[in-house]
């Protein structure tokens, strides 16, 4: 168990995926400059967690939020004069929040910090080779909708990091990231991720002038 800043966000982050995020409220401004106070990059973490109900800014606010979220690493950061942050976040492991505390500047949960479940190489390998196969078929697709080529580049070998860049960048809601987030297993995750692009295939076919939503610019980073 370990205690660490929560940063709740309309938005599900993944192990191993870069994000860039933008800090203007004061809450999160003292959070960075808490986190630039320690000495060893490696210990400016933070958990985010997406919200369940509510807003990140505003009169109502966050009402609730989901459980598990991801602990992240602020690996790249610019500050400006008047306080505000632009930074890049690499997320390192799942987490599921425990106790949390309100009574700072900013959130504060003790964490669990969760691991996959481990599968048999075969089973998980079987798996990232089957959701590759779709996922290029569903890349062509979407590809043509735009009228040029997107989700370009490769993605990670590893069956693991795979399903969490395929979930991080493919047209998915939020509800069906967090699902994904949550399963414990990289095969059952592989799964869910094929079901879900067949869905979004059939959606484009009989919809084709509407594809979902704009793509998630994301990158992932084994570290």
């Amino acid at each position: 168990m370990t205690t660490v800043p929560v940063f709740p966000l309309n938005a599900v982050l993944f192990p191993g995926v870069v994000t860039p995020l933008h800090i203007f409220e004061d809450r999160y401004r003292a959070l960075m400059r808490d986190l630039l106070s320690l000495e060893d990059p490696a210990d400016r973490v933070f958990a985010v967690v997406a919200i369940r109900e509510g807003y990140e800014i505003g009169d109502h606010g966050m009402q609730s939020m989901h459980r598990t979220g991801t602990l992240v690493q602020v690996t790249e950061i610019e500050s400006y004069e008047d306080g505000r942050f632009d930074i890049e976040v690499t997320g390192r492991q799942r987490v599921l929040l425990n106790l949390v505390d309100g009574t700072g500047e900013y959130l504060r949960a003790e964490c669990e910090l969760l691991a996959d479940t481990e599968d048999r190489d075969e089973d998980s390998e079987g798996e990232a080779v089957a959701t590759l196969e779709i996922f290029e078929e569903y890349r062509d697709q979407l590809s043509d909708l735009r009228g040029g080529a997107v989700l370009a580049g490769p993605m990670p070998r590893d069956p693991t990091y795979l399903s969490y860049s395929l979930a991080a960048t493919c047209l998915l809601s939020q509800a069906e990231r967090q699902e994904m987030l949550e399963a414990p297993r990289t095969v059952e995750r592989l799964r869910m991720l094929r079901y879900s692009l067949r869905q979004e295939m059939r959606a484009m076919r009989a919809i084709p002038s509407l594809p979902a939503t704009e793509v998630s610019r994301t990158r992932w980073s084994p570290n």
